[in-house]
């Protein structure tokens, strides 16, 4: 005669979910708001210090880089603000008010003055507006970059393709074959994409780029051509200013903020490049690199279209407006 369901349960489950009396204990004191192992609930001001606790750079005070759940518990103990607490309580206090001090990532202090000056025009030309005014249709937005230093690695042994069960396989060691830079201009209204590779990045390849793309049409004689750069020694100031406008009239040359190369959309084009052509890094020699390189921009044209940029004058005004300028962390930030 077959076994009732009921006689399949543990002996050590009163409960017909199986779980066991502890479990189910610890379970109703979450609900609760209480440690299975606690006495009573916790008063407010030990709640309050140990989020103090959380949100305090760990390395003023321990050998620690960051918090984790059981080090916060161990130093409130060690501190006196509980006589014993488990990280699970640690965890759902913290999660009440999203405190994750296990987290991190890294951040750059603004540092140049005119922050809001700078971006703004940039951000504008995205919208289509220069000056407060609408774009002409024959108007080119282009925005130029370089990726120096890209090494070429041969692996020492062949790379295999993937097979069904597994992805490619890339041997781990290598040959360096030297290095080259990679320069882009994007055009932000055309999906286009003009490049070229040199030994190095600098004045004269820089040049040779601008050149490349202002000798033919529509740039040729576009009313105006706006080329976004960052502050990369090749244009960076008036000089380049006076040098690049000087060579091409209907050429203004727009520069980011220092620190804000984020905002030129061809480090966007480089991201695709880094992930479509570049890894894994699997090349003979440079030759070989730099023709894996100018193939993929006529390969990446063919379906290419503007980037939807989304981010405008008005929300940098936000996120500008909420952050505090602090003169002495840029002054630590240039002596560290």
């Amino acid at each position: 005669m077959p076994r009732s369901p009921s006689g399949w349960m543990s002996r050590d489950s009163p409960f017909r979910s199986g779980e066991s009396g502890s479990s189910m204990r610890g379970w109703l004191a979450l609900r609760s708001g209480r440690d299975p192992g606690d006495r009573g609930p916790f008063p407010p001001l030990q709640v309050a210090e140990i989020k103090a606790l959380a949100c305090a750079l760990p390395a003023e005070q321990v050998a620690l880089s960051r918090w984790s759940r059981a080090e916060i518990a161990r130093e409130a103990v060690e501190r006196g603000i509980v006589a014993e607490i488990s990280g699970t309580t640690i965890w759902r206090w913290l999660s009440e008010d999203a405190i994750r001090p296990w987290n991190y990532r890294s951040w750059i202090f603004r540092r140049d003055p005119k922050f809001r000056e700078k971006a703004g025009p940039v951000l504008d030309l995205y919208e289509g507006r220069w000056a407060g005014q609408l774009l002409q249709p024959a108007d080119c937005v282009v925005c130029a970059d370089e990726k120096p230093s890209i090494q070429a690695r041969r692996r020492i042994a062949r790379t295999r393709a993937a097979a069904p069960g597994r992805g490619q396989l890339v041997e781990h060691e290598y040959e360096r074959k030297g290095a080259l830079c990679y320069l882009a201009a994007w055009d932000v209204r055309r999906a286009k994409i003009h490049d070229r590779c040199a030994p190095k990045d600098g004045i004269v390849p820089f040049d040779a780029l601008i050149e490349q793309f202002m000798t033919i049409e529509p740039y040729r004689s576009a009313p105006r051509v706006f080329v976004i750069v960052d502050n990369g020694s090749a244009h960076r100031g008036k000089r380049s200013i006076d040098r690049l406008q000087g060579a091409w009239p209907n050429l203004i040359l727009v520069h980011t903020p220092v620190h804000a190369s984020w905002l030129n959309q061809c480090e966007i084009y480089f991201s695709v490049v880094q992930r479509k052509a570049l890894q894994p890094n699997d090349f003979a020699d440079l030759d070989a690199m730099e023709a894996r390189l100018l193939a993929f921009g006529r390969r990446y044209e063919q379906i290419a279209a503007p980037f939807e940029w989304k981010f405008t004058r008005r929300d940098l005004d936000i996120v500008l407006d909420r952050l505090p300028d602090t003169p002495e962390h840029r002054v630590e930030l240039r002596a560290a």
